[in-house]
């Protein structure tokens, strides 16, 4: 496995030139969310270590990639507390993580087998390196650009990571295409699950119960509103490797206009809720 870069720290960040005045109130909203789901990081690399047990190079960089997750939130929650200096990340976070947990101690994927469970991680990883980018483009603060542009190269490199270790065991596995589009297919509509609706929740509610449908909708109805086509053509090509399809088929440029039709339309969904 390629030798770990010198990692980036928060003392990296320039903090001083953060600028009230350039805060988005909507990117706010997902920015104290991210900050949870990043956080909660090293969840998943509990996780990953006891499905990949017996792989001791691998345990290595997932244990690194988690360090690595948490700092994104750490980082994230640090810029939203100077943007709102009421939000409270610690107890926010600790309403997060006492509903959403995953099962350590698997020894087995929950995707059914580990190239299973390492295509689900590339698509995570597409999702937020296309996200934070959509964020650091969207953006005129200055201090949230350099940290979106930190993690943004930061999940490329996990992407890689995953990629890289999915390919051994596609082999070891056999795990044919068909498989992988269906784990594919399977991590998209886990979109709306409650991991991000419950990270909206505790992130920004103000004392309303918690209502999964609402917050999925608060926050695609932001979140989505920022990515560009660009954005999104990138990500389906790096999708379609994954799932073994040829990145620069003509289906490739059909799969990123269908998907920014949808993206544009859970963007407008924005009117109808307050949330």
């Amino acid at each position: 496995m390629t030798e770990h870069p010198k990692y980036w720290s928060l003392d990296d960040i320039p903090w001083d030139r953060f600028d009230p005045s350039k805060v988005d109130p909507n990117m706010l909203r997902i920015v104290k969310a991210a900050a949870m789901v990043e956080h909660n990081g090293s969840i998943y690399s509990e996780y990953l270590t006891s499905v990949f047990h017996d792989d001791d190079e691998f345990q290595s960089a997932v244990r690194r990639w988690g360090t690595e997750e948490v700092q994104h939130g750490k980082a994230l929650a640090r810029w939203a507390s100077l943007a709102d200096p009421d939000f409270d990340f610690e107890e926010r976070f600790a309403d997060f993580s006492a509903k959403i947990t995953l099962p350590t101690a698997a020894e087995e994927s929950v995707r059914g087998s580990r190239c299973g469970e390492l295509v689900a991680r590339c698509m995570v990883e597409v999702g937020t390196s296309s996200y934070y980018t959509a964020l650091r483009e969207a953006t005129e603060e200055p201090v949230l650009r350099e940290i979106c542009r930190k993690i943004a190269q930061d999940e490329i490199r996990h992407y890689k990571l995953f990629f890289t270790r999915m390919v051994r065991y596609r082999e070891i596995e056999r795990h044919n295409v068909f498989r992988r589009i269906l784990v594919g297919i399977s991590r998209i509509s886990e979109s709306e699950d409650d991991e991000l609706a419950y990270a909206y929740h505790a992130a920004n509610h103000n004392g309303e119960p918690y209502d999964r449908k609402k917050c999925v909708r608060a926050y695609m109805s932001r979140a989505y509103g920022f990515y560009r086509p660009h954005h999104v053509e990138r990500g389906i090509r790096m999708i379609f490797k994954a799932v073994g399809i040829k990145p620069h088929a003509r289906i490739s440029g059909w799969a990123a206009k269908l998907a920014c039709y949808f993206l544009n339309f859970k963007a407008d969904q924005r009117t109808s809720t307050a949330h």
